[in-house]
Parts: C-alpha cells; sequence; structure tokens
C-alpha cells in the first residue's frame, strides 16, 4: 500500500502542475508502473487546453511494455466519446493488468461507468487511494459539473490589525515580496482571476503572472462591472489582446462603452441583474461554468468578498496578514461580517510564513 500510495502522489504533483491550464478539462496524472519491480514506466498529465488526455499520453509512452502493467491515475477514466475516444478503450486496448485512482469522477458521463468498463474488461481496479488531495485538487472540476459553477477561491490581504486599506486615498501596500509571489503562483494555477470594477478602477491592475518563466501562465482577467465604467485607457483594456480579458456587465450598461471596450479586444458578457441593478453573483459564476472555467480566484476588494460570502459561493479563503498595522490608523476593514461568519465554519487547509507575513487558507469540506 505504501508503494501505490507514493506512485498516486507522483500523479498528483503531475496533475498539480498543469491547474489552470487544462479547463474544461481536469487536471489529472497518471503513471504506468511495472509490477513487482516498481519501475515507473510512464508519466504524464492532461496536456494543456485539455486534450490528449493524460492517461493515452501515458501508454503512448509506456508502448508494448504496459502490458500487464498498473497504472495509477488521479481521477476516474473517462468512458464516453467526445473529440477523442474514451480513456477506457487505451487502457483496455493496452492490455493494462490493475488501475488505482484516487476519486470516482462525478460528472454523469461516466461516475463510475469508467470504473466499470474497465472490471467488465477483466482488469483489477482500485479507487479511493489518496481521495482526499485527488478531491482538493480536483475540487474545481468536481464544483462545476455538480453545481454548474468554477470552484471560487477568494484570496485578501489585511494588515496586523485587520484592515484592506488606509483612510487615506494612497494605496495601502500591506504584504512583502515573497507574499507577493505566492499570489502569482496562485494565479498560475487559476482558470482566472475575478475582481469588481471597484478594484479595477482603483488600483488600475494588470493581474498577470510575473514569475520568471511563468509569464505564459496568465489566466483570464474578469471584472463584475455592471454598467461598464471600466476606461479603454486601464491596463487590463490595453493589455486584453495580449491576455484575454472578460467583462461582465448588465443589459442596461451603455452600449457605446460596450463598443469602446471591444474595439480593444476586450470581450464584453451581460448577464442578468440583481438587487439594485447590480450583476447577479449566481448568474455570473453560472456563466462562467457554462464557459468551462473550473478554478476562479478573486482578488477584488472587501466589498466584493462580502457579497460572494453573502451569496454563498466561496469554497476557500485565504486571508495574507501583513505585520504591520494600518497607516493612518482605520480604514477599509478586510474581513465584512458575513465572510466573517462563513469563515467559521470552514476548516484550516494550511498555515504559511511568507517572510514577514502570514497567509492561512480555509476551504469547505469535501
Amino acid at each position: 500500500m505504501s508503494g501505490d500510495a507514493n506512485f498516486m502522489r507522483l500523479a498528483l504533483a503531475l496533475g498539480r502542475r498543469g491547474l489552470g491550464r487544462t479547463w474544461p478539462n481536469p487536471s489529472v496524472g497518471a503513471v504506468v508502473v511495472e509490477p513487482g519491480s516498481g519501475t515507473i514506466l510512464a508519466a504524464a498529465a492532461t496536456a494543456p487546453g485539455g486534450r490528449p488526455h493524460a492517461e493515452p499520453q501515458a501508454l503512448a509512452q509506456a508502448g508494448a511494455a504496459a502490458r500487464g502493467a498498473t497504472l495509477y491515475i488521479t481521477l476516474e477514466p473517462c468512458s464516453h466519446h467526445g473529440r477523442t475516444p474514451p480513456c477506457t478503450d487505451a487502457i483496455v486496448a493496452a492490455g493494462i493488468g490493475r488501475v488505482v485512482t484516487a476519486l470516482e469522477d462525478p460528472d454523469p458521463r461516466v461516475a463510475g461507468r469508467g470504473h466499470g468498463l474497465l472490471r467488465e474488461a477483466g482488469i483489477a481496479v482500485e479507487t479511493g487511494l489518496c481521495g482526499g488531495e485527488a478531491a482538493r485538487d480536483h475540487r474545481g472540476h468536481v464544483t462545476r459539473v455538480t453545481l454548474g459553477r468554477p470552484m471560487l477561491h477568494l484570496k485578501l490581504a489585511r494588515t496586523r490589525d485587520g484592515f484592506a486599506a488606509g483612510s487615506g486615498a494612497e494605496r495601502l501596500r500591506i504584504t512583502g515580496e515573497v507574499a507577493d509571489g505566492a499570489v502569482h503562483l496562485w494565479r498560475a494555477h487559476a482558470d482566472a482571476i475575478l475582481i469588481g470594477i471597484g478594484t479595477a478602477r482603483a488600483d488600475d491592475p494588470s493581474l498577470t503572472v510575473r514569475l520568471p518563466g511563468l509569464a505564459g501562465r496568465s489566466p483570464m482577467r474578469i471584472v463584475l462591472d455592471s454598467a461598464l465604467h471600466l476606461s479603454p485607457a486601464s491596463v487590463l483594456a490595453r493589455t486584453a489582446r495580449d491576455v484575454p480579458v472578460l467583462v461582465l456587465t448588465t443589459r442596461s450598461a451603455p452600449a457605446h462603452a460596450r463598443r469602446a471596450l471591444e474595439s480593444l479586444g476586450v470581450e464584453v458578457m451581460p448577464v442578468e441583474a440583481g438587487a439594485e441593478g447590480r450583476i447577479d453573483l449566481h448568474a455570473a459564476l453560472a456563466l462562467l461554468g457554462a464557459r468551462g472555467l473550473t478554478r476562479l480566484c478573486s482578488e477584488g476588494g472587501p466589498r466584493l468578498a462580502e457579497a460572494l460570502a453573502q451569496a454563498d459561493l466561496i469554497d476557500a479563503v485565504t486571508l495574507m496578514t501583513g505585520p504591520d498595522p494600518a497607516v493612518p490608523a482605520g480604514g477599509l476593514p478586510a474581513v465584512g461580517p458575513t465572510l466573517t461568519r462563513r469563515i467559521a465554519g470552514l476548516g484550516v487547509v494550511e498555515d504559511l510564513v511568507l517572510g514577514r507575513d502570514r497567509a492561512v487558507t480555509y476551504e469547505r469540506s469535501v
């Protein structure tokens, strides 16, 4: 069992590397191992863009040596015809003797059928190994196929005394370089970054990945903007042809503002309006789920965070706490009352010291 666990953890590590790059498909890891000797014959992960899947890549690497071997997969193999044949067909054709998976796929097109087909073909199948780790890794996929929306990970920075911004007009810098690097790595593993128009106008952010060698991992940027106040002169609008920008707005937004943004390459999509004419957050995330997005990182401010908490759309929260108090004293609290209650119902899954800062991540149970 310990050997099985080690091979599965390798598969999980391979799958994690592709997070943010494979949507709408899950980022799966697969490892082919020779029984008895424990020799790793092949290892692969879902390719960028979601195809080819991990299993056929690993089997192709192993070639004839795959016959009688054990295949470790982080998610139940697909059993339905899409743009490519089912992975179950490739596994049977390769002559694999045993399949070990971490998690059953809740996608109704699979949902146990992949395991069943393998067993019918005489292949020994075991599932559930490292299931908790796999459930966290594949949470975006699971959330999309079961709830119709992407998993939402909220990231907030706060001062030592709990504020997100100072009371003055000058932007407050809270975290240091080490913590900022961690944020960029989180971005690289997200399908998209979400902010509200307030953050877009106040900070004029780029929301790109600025780590050496990872600029190409910058995800889609999404702005919630009910009245289309995003300026065509903003960094987001000016770089929309380099890294995609999607603005979600309401049907009452002015047409001239839409044309100005679209002329720069910004995609503008209307969604249903909710209270006070603002974007209905449930409708917005459902639209993103329908587009295939699985992992959404919210880097908006406290107002958007509180609205998401009130809509019960937050699956994970990372609170990054800096070492210094707000200057000048006071300002806008980082965590509102509803978000405070939501966090109390989540479990701590990670507690990191990042230079002088601390980052604690809370998640819903899986």
